[in-house]
């Protein structure tokens, strides 16, 4: 029942994730938003992802009740994009809101999720968060002649994002009893190069989660075949997230980080140089197998192997990459938008590559 548990918050929080990036941008250039105003929109929630760790490092900690909060902040959040999405200042502030809720949400489940089912299970679970984000892909497309329908959507996934996580926390021992704090501070700089990789990588992915709708559509290839690319992607990532265990067994967690950023490269710069290509768009695709699933459970778990606090450790892990890396690739995307988008971005994962380089395993 835990595991079903697990695997109903991840389906319905990427869910929510999917609405987000996929459609959010093209509604909001339906609506008569700019390349730089959708770039600024969509650094918000990373920004405040990033700043919300740091507030958890002594002043407050990571307890149920704090959760709660933070799924209302969530729910709230989105109730005010209705009034508020036709007003680009306006529209910030549920999104700062919405940022911040999130930064607070995934990493609480997700440690939990990590710990419980270790990490050749973990995949397993998580998996269902990728189906989410695909069905939401290829369901919404045919339903997006009303931009209220997505966000419709949007309000549904993080009803039952809260409560499955409700219903996971709730009368469980594990959340009941807060950890007590580790004597060990939480440091960053012996791993400087580390965190650096991880920040770059997520600059790069600015390109894709932001703009990648926009990109292809304007090149020639119709939303709804858009969303079919988003979801094969996606389909790759659950095969690798279910067939993982192998590779995190046989080989060193460092080792397939490296891998994971060396074919974000390579996704990134096949995207810039034939644009207008669908089979090269899904062999792009396909490679999300490697940039996200096997990168995201060899980096977390490398992460924890590093830290006592594990909680904090998840939670910086999102504020950095998924945070400050979304925010800074967010504005640079709007910024560059054109194009050498891709080619960017490929860059910027090839100094991600070279940062983990520097690193030393042994630090």
């Amino acid at each position: 029942m835990i595991f079903f548990k697990i695997s109903g918050f991840f389906f319905f929080y990427f869910v929510v994730t999917g609405v987000y990036v996929i459609f959010m941008p093209k509604i909001l250039l339906l609506l008569g938003y700019s390349a730089p105003q959708i770039g600024a929109i969509f650094a918000l929630a990373p920004l405040m992802r990033f700043f919300v760790p740091f507030f958890f490092l002594k002043h407050f900690e990571l307890t149920q009740k704090v959760f709660y909060t933070a799924l209302g902040g969530a729910l709230f959040s989105i109730v005010m994009f209705y009034p508020t999405i036709h007003h680009f200042y306006l529209f910030m502030l549920p999104n700062m809101l919405l940022g911040a809720c999130l930064g607070m949400i995934l990493p609480y489940v997700e440690t939990y999720a990590m710990e419980h089912l270790q990490k050749e299970r973990f995949g397993r679970s998580r998996l269902f968060g990728s189906i989410g984000f695909m069905l939401i892909g290829i369901i919404l497309a045919r339903h997006l002649e009303d931009y209220t329908n997505g966000l419709h959507y949007l309000l549904l996934g993080i009803s039952l994002t809260a409560f499955f996580a409700y219903w996971l926390t709730k009368n469980n021992t594990h959340f009941a009893n807060t950890d007590a704090k580790k004597e060990e501070p939480f440091h960053f700089f012996h791993l400087k190069y580390l965190w650096l990789s991880l920040f770059l990588l997520q600059v790069s992915f600015g390109a894709f989660y932001n703009f990648f709708t926009i990109y292809e559509t304007a090149h020639g290839i119709s939303l709804e075949t858009t969303s079919y690319l988003w979801a094969f992607g996606v389909i790759c990532e659950i095969i690798l997230f279910y067939f993982q265990a192998p590779l995190l067994q046989r080989f060193s967690l460092l080792a397939l980080v490296k891998l994971g950023v060396f074919l974000t490269a390579l996704r990134w710069f096949l995207l810039f140089a034939f644009p207008s290509s669908l089979f090269i768009s899904y062999a792009a695709q396909s490679l999300h197998a490697f940039s996200f699933a096997l990168h995201h459970t060899a980096a977390l778990s490398l992460l924890y192997t590093f830290y006592a606090h594990k909680k904090l450790a998840a939670q910086f892990y999102y504020g950095f990459s998924f945070g400050l890396g979304g925010f800074v690739g967010a504005l640079m995307a709007g910024y560059f938008y054109g194009e050498y988008l891709y080619l960017y971005a490929s860059f910027i994962a090839l100094l991600s590559l070279v940062s983990l380089v520097l690193f030393k395993e042994k630090e």
